[in-house]
């Protein structure tokens, strides 16, 4: 009788361990027992005052001043900030008639373009006073310096090559995510041969490949966003000789710098 009972919970045995039943609640076990841990997308490593009236539009960070161009018609400026206190140390004012866009700088010089304008305005890095004026046709949103050319979004996915002296148009190329167009790229900034954007209307921040237009990663900063009604997050400045990022968005409270962990899924 042992022997016969033993074999016949053998075989009930081996009958369970089949069923698909079974091998649902293992794996289901499985992943109760071992979690996947996963770090946040973001990480803040210092919080900074940021001056709510500025509705932001660009943001670099060069020789250790923080520069902001701000939008909005007769409310659009030019400025440089303290980095470690967000106070605002310069200001200029754009004309009643121009919307303010992004901003780049150049050598001695910063870009400042328009929105539909269709100007962009060299100044003097020191005094921010305007030394020039160009003209380009369609929309302009957001402008970065790669060292060799300027790129610049304009609402749809295309990025413009320009001259950095002259600011003619050299080239583009249509940005894409996962095979399809990417629209709305808005802030620029240029780190290590790649373009990082923000994407308008959302939370992302993007990372281009300009070479073909790919974007290699995705980032969501919605941690980061301000409770209440508050406007977009807009403005991305790489923090020179460390792998941080100074972030904020268009009237916030608050400039983060941040690290951005691993890379979404694209």
């Amino acid at each position: 009788m042992p022997q016969v009972f033993a074999g016949t919970k053998t075989r009930a045995t081996l009958r369970w361990v089949r069923s698909p039943i079974w091998l649902v609640l293992v794996a289901a076990l499985a992943a109760c027992s071992s979690p996947q841990e996963t770090k946040p997308q973001v990480e803040v490593l210092q919080k900074i005052p940021h001056d709510t009236s500025a509705f932001t539009q660009g943001l670099e960070l060069v020789d250790g001043v923080l520069y902001e161009g701000t939008g909005l018609e007769g409310e659009s400026t030019m400025r440089a900030l303290d980095p470690a206190t967000g106070n605002v140390q310069k200001k200029v004012d754009l004309p009643q008639e121009l919307f303010g866009e992004g901003i780049t700088v150049v050598g001695d010089t910063i870009w400042q373009i328009t929105w539909q304008n269709g100007v962009a305005i060299e100044r003097d890095r020191k005094t921010l006073n305007e030394l020039r004026r160009v003209s380009y046709e369609g929309e302009g949103w957001g402008i970065c310096d790669d060292g060799q050319r300027l790129i610049m979004s304009d609402g749809t996915a295309k990025l413009t090559f320009r001259d950095p002296k002259t600011f003619k148009e050299t080239g583009s190329v249509q940005v894409t995510r996962a095979g399809q167009p990417l629209t709305q790229l808005n802030e620029l900034e240029c780190v290590g041969g790649k373009v990082w954007s923000n994407v308008w209307k959302t939370d992302e921040i993007v990372r281009i490949d300009p070479s073909n237009g790919q974007v290699s990663g995705t980032y969501d900063l919605s941690s980061l966003k301000p409770q209440g009604d508050v406007d977009v997050l807009n403005g991305i400045a790489h923090i020179p000789g460390t792998d941080e990022f100074l972030v904020t968005g268009k009237n916030w409270p608050t400039i983060f710098r941040v690290r951005f962990n691993g890379m979404g899924q694209d």
